[in-house]
């Protein structure tokens, strides 16, 4: 719809879950054409493990925003905790555009900070050193340089760990802490924040320095899938169809 800018954000696309892609390139075909640009937040891919991996159920993702970018929708895509190996080449491939973490945009008007939402979680202090560690770019560099299927055991062992430790974790822990919040959106000057990675969408109002403040949470698309429709009337935060897993 012109006018209209999308946001989704935490597909976690991968070949295990099919039906998951094939709604994404409905929504591609259908929802994103013709709209003014779509913004991915992160974590689109469940994992990635370089712009050389010859993945063909992540290249039909590829193919289907190129599509859509060569339609002439813009397409911007954040890192996020899944997908942080996305490079230039990728840039290429899928005609889109990265963006850096946080990102200020300027929205039919209004000032808005685009974030994944990781860095939001800085109570998670352990996540936090990991984090800093494969954001390296001499990690990422060493990590490049291994064979694919190096990678690919890596990857794995990686999402194990992290469910490991997720699951001995309490819920708070893992969830943006406000004062961060508070911080990042003072240091930029906003007062309106959309993010993913937490899968808890929601629109947060407060105050903050005497002015209304918005977080806008997107959805994953494992359980509930999310898309924020933003236009120059105003916004709504929609739920799409439950995905059933097979």
């Amino acid at each position: 719809m012109q006018g209209e800018t999308l946001f989704i954000s935490d597909l976690h696309l991968d070949p295990e879950h099919p039906q998951i892609q094939q709604q994404f390139i409905e929504f591609l075909r259908q929802d994103a054409r013709g709209s003014d640009a779509l913004y991915i937040l992160g974590d689109l891919f469940e994992a990635w493990l370089g712009d050389d991996d010859d993945n063909s159920h992540h290249r039909k993702t590829i193919d289907s925003i190129k599509q859509l970018s060569d339609q002439g929708t813009p397409v911007f895509i954040q890192h996020g905790n899944r997908d942080f190996l996305i490079g230039k080449p990728f840039e290429k491939m899928s005609g889109s555009t990265l963006l850096t973490d946080p990102f200020i945009l300027d929205l039919y008007g209004q000032k808005v900070m685009l974030m994944h939402g990781d860095l939001l979680c800085s109570d998670d202090v352990e996540y936090q050193s990991f984090r800093q560690q494969v954001r390296n770019p001499e990690w990422q560099k060493q990590i490049l340089q291994l064979p694919l299927d190096s990678r690919r055991e890596l990857a794995k062992d990686l999402r194990e760990k992290s469910r490991q430790q997720t699951q001995g974790k309490a819920e708070e822990i893992m969830d943006v802490t406000q004062s961060t919040v508070n911080r990042y959106m003072r240091d930029n000057h906003v007062h309106i924040l959309i993010h993913g990675h937490t899968h808890r969408p929601k629109i947060h109002e407060w105050q903050l320095d005497g002015s209304i403040t918005k977080r806008i949470v997107l959805g994953d698309w494992y359980s509930q899938g999310s898309v924020l429709r933003w236009n120059k009337t105003g916004y709504q935060l929609e739920t799409l169809p439950r995905i059933e897993s097979n």
